[in-house]
């Protein structure tokens, strides 16, 4: 029902900085808490970061935090991924989701089971 598109994976060099973004259809967006999720090359998705419907509240793994930003904007759909000092260690897929149930707490979110739907995916790496 609901589909999730996202964009603006590439090649950087470390130190880059990059946006990704989310495109969501189908369903009222601002029903939805969402996330990103990322798969390193030879390991399992892990969670990333996540934001409430009005883009108040938002959670990050530790491995990010100080660097990436998620933010949303309901008027357009959309949910946008900012990272800052990329690492070759953030080279992975990133994925965009959507969750229908909505709670406060980081380790909600931080479960994958969470959410409902999810993107195809986009390509990010770092090189050295």
């Amino acid at each position: 029902q609901v589909q999730l598109v996202e964009s603006g994976g590439r090649l950087v060099q470390a130190g880059d900085s990059l946006r990704l973004s989310c495109a969501a259809s189908g369903g009222t967006f601002t029903n939805y808490a969402m996330g990103w999720i990322r798969q390193g090359p030879g390991k399992e998705r892990e969670f990333v970061s996540a934001v409430r419907w009005n883009g108040g509240t938002a959670y990050y793994a530790d491995s990010v935090k100080g660097r990436f930003t998620i933010s949303r904007d309901n008027a357009k759909n959309t949910v946008y991924l900012q990272m800052n000092s990329l690492k070759p260690e953030d080279t992975a897929v990133y994925y965009c989701a959507a969750a229908k149930r909505q709670y406060y707490g980081g380790g909600y979110y931080a479960s994958l089971d969470t959410y409902d739907y999810w993107g195809q995916g986009t390509q990010v790496t770092v090189s050295s």
